[in-house]
């Protein structure tokens, strides 16, 4: 499945509120590599910001102005993202703006176009619960620069999280790199594809591996002053 990741700026935050689309970006990851294909659109909204939304993007109206509505750009959003795993930080906000502006001109909700949602925020924070896991807070601790971006911007946040992504998720490669003696070049394209259980060699335990063990479950049992679970069993 193509990997897309992807972001959004917007007037506010809720569409329920009157708030739209301003900006929507998103780049392609095959193979764990960008291709290189990316997609940027600048949107008119037909309203001003609001002043803190203003601050993060710094999207003024009359820049927005020269631009196409979001009608105007859905089919060619689509063209992009679908059938695709959309990766997106804080996935529900960005889904949620563009499902009211898709329904509102008459199309699917956007996550019926793509082939899967994936959080980065909820797998940042099962992977580093307790801390912060915010888009600056990920690049700092993966040694990503993002020096540059000094106000948010979708094309920019969207490259950023690619990377944070790749690092994020590099240990899920690591455990079948080398089963069978296969280099790791074999099985980076696909991991998933290239990994054959019935390859993997089984180990026996020694004699004196297996007394030894006997001799520790005994051990226990005395102090336990009762059979382990394991001799149970």
């Amino acid at each position: 499945m193509r990997q897309i990741v992807l972001d959004t700026e917007t007037t506010g935050l809720d569409p329920d509120a009157g708030h739209r689309l301003v900006e929507i970006a998103g780049v392609e990851l095959a193979n764990r590599q960008l291709t290189g294909s990316h997609l940027h659109l600048y949107v008119n909204p037909g309203r001003d910001s609001d002043p803190e939304a203003l601050d993060v993007h710094g999207l003024t109206t009359d820049f927005l102005a020269k631009y196409p509505p979001v009608e105007d750009v859905i089919d060619q959003i689509i063209a992009y993202v679908e059938g695709a795993e959309v990766i997106i930080h804080n996935a529900p906000f960005d889904t949620k703006f563009l499902n009211a502006e898709f329904t509102r001109f008459g199309y699917k909700p956007f996550t019926e176009y793509c082939g899967k949602i994936t959080d980065s925020l909820v797998y940042a924070r099962e992977l580093h619960p307790g801390k912060r896991n915010n888009l600056d807070a990920l690049c700092d601790r993966y040694g990503i620069s993002n020096e540059h971006r000094v106000l948010h911007g979708a094309l920019l946040d969207s490259e950023l999280l690619a990377d944070v992504w790749l690092a994020m998720t590099r240990g899920q490669e690591s455990l079948l790199m080398s089963f069978g003696g296969q280099a790791e070049s074999q099985t980076d394209n696909n991991p998933a594809l290239s990994f054959d259980a019935s390859q993997l060699p089984v180990v026996y335990a020694t004699a004196d591996e297996v007394a030894d063990h006997e001799r520790y479950l005994e051990a226990l049992s005395k102090s336990n002053k009762a059979p382990t679970l394991w001799q149970s069993l």
